[in-house]
Order: C-alpha cells, then structure tokens, then sequence
C-alpha cells in the first residue's frame, strides 16, 4: 500500500509540473506575439522632443530578440540591451531629425567593451556636428561611463555624486592551487610563450611574457581612453595622467575645478536646463523618446537593388550551430556562402566580436572568407576583441579596420588535458580499468597522466594546426611566414599597434568599414543587409530552458564560488586544441 501511494504521489507530481511547464510555454507564446507585434510598432516621436540615452543597459553586437525579461520563469531574468547596430543607426537619424532636438545622455556603469564605447562615443561626436547639444548626468561615474560622458557638450553631476578617475588595473584569478587541492593536473601543450591561457590552471601568477603582454594591453587601452578625453575637454593629456595618478578626485567639487566636469546640478535643475533646450517653458513637460523606442523606427539602410552584406560573427567560436553569442562553424559559413552566392551582395563585411575558440571551426569559417574573396570584396571590422581564433577568421579579408583599442593578434594554438586520477582514486575511491588494441587507443583519456609519446604526438599536431595558422595570416596579409611567426607565439596586440605591424589596414569604425566595402565594391546606392538571422527566441527558450534551470540553481547553491565551478566547465568544454585569446582580463 505504501509503495501505491508513493507511485500515485509521484504521478501527481509530475502532472502537475506538466501543466506548470504547458502553462509556462502558452505564456511564453503569447508574450512572444504581442512583443513581434510591439516591436512592428512605429514609434512616434513628438516636436521638441529629447533623445533619452541610457547606456547603463547592454550594448551588444545587434538588437536582441528577448520577449522573456519581464516574465515570472527561471532563465528569463535577462533584460532587454540595445545593438550597436541600432544604436549607431539611431544616432544618424536623430542627427537629422528635425523632431529630436538634444541628447540627455544617462550613464553610470556602461555594461560594453572599450571599441564598443569608442564606437558609441564617435557618433556622439558626430551626432554633435548638427549643432544640437548633448547632455550628461549622473550620479556617479564610473571610468566608463565618463569616457562616455566626455563626449557631452555639458556634463554635470549630482552635488554628493562621485567621478571615478583613478587609472586602469586589471587583475587575473589563478586556480592551480584550488586543482592541487581537489586533485587535479592540467596538462598542458602549447605554441607560442604568449599564449597563456592555460596559465590560470598551471601557475599561481602571471609569466613574465604575460605580464608584459597585459601591461602592453591596459597600457594601450589607457593611452586610447586618456587621449580621447583630452580632445574632447580641452585638457591635456599629462594633466589628465596627473589627476589619475594622484588620485586628485576625491570630492564633487574636485571634479569642476580639473575641469573634468561642468557643473555640479540635481535633477530638477537638469530638467530645467533640457526645457531650455528642447524649446518648452517652464510650465510645459519635457518631451523624450527612449533610445530603444526610438530604434523601433529604424528602417532598412540604404536604397537601390545592389546590397552590402554584414555578417555578424560575435562571442566564443565552435563547431555546429552555434547561437547569437557564440560563433557556430556551421551557422556562420552557411550565412556567408548565402551571400557570396547572392549576385545582388555586392561586398561583405565580417564584423568580429570574438576571443576564439575551435582551431577546426575557426579554419571551417577562414575557407568560406577565401572562397568569397575570390567573387567580391571581403572587409573585416574588429570590435572589443578579435583575437586568435577570432583573428584567423578574419585574416584572409580584402582589408580589416580596427579601433585603436582593439585588442587582436594572439597567433597561437594551446591544448589542455585534464587529468582526474588523484582526484578519482585517492578522494574519491574510484578507479579505472580497460583493454585496448593498440598503444594509443585512448589518446586524450582524463583519467590518467599522459605518457611521453602521447605528448610528442599531441605537439606535433600542434606545430601544425600553428604553421597553419602562420600560413593563413601569411597568405591573408602578404607577409613572410618568418615575419607572422615572429609577431604570433600567441602574442596580443592594441589596435594601434597592429595596424603598424601589418596584422590590420586601418583605424577605423564599424561604418567606415561598410563604406571602405562599398567603395571597393564600386557601388555608390546600396543596402545593407544583416546575416545570419537572429534565432527565433522562442525556439532559444524551448531549446536552451533545460541549461537555464541548470545554471539558475547552481548559481543558487554556490553563490560566490559560480565563477570556479564555471571556469572548470570551461575547462573541460576546452579540451583539445584551441586558437582562444591568452587571457580573459577585467579591466578596472
């Protein structure tokens, strides 16, 4: 009897989730036509009206389809961000829209890389040439965010706020005595004594090549940021180091006499100011579209038959089909083979957001760009980072463009094996035994060191997957394999520099690249057209749900220590050989 009421329960239950997850999916459905229906919505924008720009959200390679933000399901807490794409699109079209008349620029903590603040910043600046005004306010700026704000006509900050203005740090999390401890060795193979990656798990600090490739990499980011600022405020460039590095900004007032700010103003007078602007009395409301709003009325770009196409290639690069944030081999070739045989597409332009990844996925991708090179103009456009695999992907093209503060380069290839045989046998009692046919039959096996031929065959695999590598950007960039290699070992570079070593043509922006395709392509009306389509998301929700329920209560069990337990996955999702950029650096 009791067994009858246990199996009964159980049925129970498992109807009743049933009907949760039914009710869960209706829900997502709905929500998912309403919101198609909402964003097809035209947005009017009223007379006098100010452009309200918050670039606390994130900003991201393009506009992401998220219907699920604000619904009651685990995995769907993520909110909405802007694409740069829309964003630089808005920011073009409120520069001659007569309705929008100044910019209210709100921002705190900019969740972007630097080449994507810099992109933002510059049309900024552009927008500014319509002799319309933008202003910046805030509560507290972040190094960011001021880099940002520093575009501003006015920027002001609350009374009691805060600017930070301190330099650039950046700081690495290092695993290898945490392994030690659980029993774990991370055997590694590698080219290049740059590529180092696989540092966190062998070493308790930086090498010295690491060390002085991180200090090149804040080093350049810096210079970039510091120079930037001191254009647009009229500041030079040593005092702005000097306040830095004395840490001169300790209070509100601080700010307005280095002339890092304008004045120091609460809200009320802030909205006070943008009436002014705007052409409102003082008795009338402001009137303001939200930068996202505002976006919904983007149209296609250009006009006549003939097309640019862009594809965008953004997050880690994988075999198969990939996803919005992570380069599928697959996904991305299909797109470009789409374009290439498109007579209408006239050029592509590649745009690279990545760290790398797969050595295979990334060569699967390097061989369409060569094919497509061969009927019409290829123009890479590099982002924060195009580094390594990321890198390999966009050699072969016609010409790359980067952002001063690009990070690319890193020209190498690593392996990393885990070997769990301490940790199974003498924590956890658990051994292994097998046959086999031939003395490598389990090449690559994790439970157990691996022996001395194993590691020569596993290197010379290696040194091939590298000289492949050194003839790819050889071949892309007209140079010596010598002059490659001698530049590679994993080696990672600013933009400024590789432009002068040759691993890139020009600075320039994401727009400029569009043009330069244009141009080489030698059509003067086009439209630009974006590949791959971004994915369905309700089928992202159906097919990723399983992996947010996962991650949602892991997160909950392990609360600070998510970050190990993830850098482990990754670990193990890594194994094999890897073209990925030589660290993962936070810059504060």
């Amino acid at each position: 009897m009791r067994d009858f009421f246990k199996y009964l329960f159980a049925s129970m239950l498992g109807f009743f989730l049933s009907i949760v997850i039914v009710i869960i999916i209706l829900i997502a459905i709905i929500t998912v036509s309403i919101s198609s229906f909402d964003k097809d919505k035209t947005v009017m924008v009223s007379d006098n009206s100010i452009l309200f720009l918050n670039l606390d959200q994130a900003i991201t390679e393009r506009t992401p389809k998220n219907p699920f933000g604000n619904l009651p399901i685990i995995g769907g807490e993520e909110k909405d961000g802007i694409g740069l794409n829309d964003l630089l699109k808005s920011l073009q079209r409120a520069k001659e829209d007569d309705n929008i008349k100044c910019i209210y620029l709100n921002v705190s903590s900019p969740n972007a890389g630097f080449a994507t603040m810099r992109e933002v910043r510059n049309a900024l600046i552009d927008f500014k040439k319509s002799h319309k005004k933008i202003i910046a306010y805030s509560e507290v700026y972040t190094q960011g965010a001021y880099y940002l704000a520093s575009a501003a006509d006015k920027i002001y900050l609350n009374p009691e706020g805060a600017l930070e203005f301190k330099g650039f740090s950046s700081e690495l999390t290092f695993f290898k005595g945490t392994l030690e401890k659980v029993g774990v060795e991370m055997q590694v193979i590698r080219v290049g004594n740059y590529k180092s990656a696989v540092e966190p798990y062998i070493l308790d600090k930086m090498s010295d090549y690491n060390r002085k490739q991180i200090t090149a990499y804040v080093g350049g980011l810096y210079n970039t940021f510091l120079t930037d600022i001191a254009k647009s405020r009229s500041v030079e460039k040593d005092s702005l180091y000097s306040i830095a590095d004395n840490y001169k900004i300790r209070e509100p007032q601080d700010a307005v006499n280095f002339k890092m700010i304008d004045g120091l103003k609460y809200k009320d007078q802030i909205i006070e100011e943008l009436k002014g602007l705007s052409g409102r009395t003082k008795k009338e409301s402001i009137r303001s579209v939200s930068i996202n709003d505002y976006a919904k009325n983007n149209a296609e770009t250009g006009t006549g038959k003939d097309k640019i196409a862009i594809i965008y290639a953004n997050g880690e690069i994988t075999g198969g089909e990939g996803s919005d944030n992570q380069i599928g081999s697959e996904r991305i070739s299909r797109a470009i083979r789409k374009a290439r045989l498109d007579d209408d597409i006239k050029a592509i332009v590649l745009r690279v957001n990545s760290p790398g990844g797969s050595a295979l996925a990334s060569d699967v991708i390097w061989r369409e760009i060569v094919l497509t090179k061969k009927e019409k103009p290829v123009i890479a456009s590099f982002g924060d980072v195009a580094a390594s695999g990321g890198y390999y992907i966009g050699c072969a093209a016609d010409s790359i463009f980067v952002q001063p503060n690009t990070i690319t380069g890193s020209i190498g290839v690593f392996g990393i094996i885990p070997n769990f045989q301490n940790l199974m046998t003498n924590k956890l009692g658990i051994t292994f035994d097998g046959v086999k046919t031939g003395k490598y039959a389990d090449i690559m096996a994790t439970n157990r060191p691996m022996t001395a031929g194993e590691k020569f065959i596993i290197q010379n695999e290696l040194n091939r997957i590298y000289n492949g590598f050194v003839s790819r950007v050889a071949d892309g960039r007209k140079k010596s394999k010598g002059y490659i290699d001698s530049i590679g070992g994993g080696h990672v570079w600013i933009g400024t520099d590789a432009v002068q070593i040759g691993l890139a043509d020009r600075i320039g922006s994401f727009n400029d690249a569009i043009k330069a395709a244009a141009k080489k392509a030698k059509v003067k009306e086009y439209k630009v057209v974006e590949y791959p389509d971004v994915i369905d998301p309700l089928k992202s929700l159906l097919e990723e749900s399983t992996d947010k329920v996962k991650t949602y209560y892991t997160k909950q069990e392990l609360g600070d220590n998510y970050m190990l337990y993830q850098q482990m996955k990754k670990v193990i999702a890594s194994s094999g050989i890897q073209a990925r950029m030589p660290f993962e650096a936070v810059i504060k």
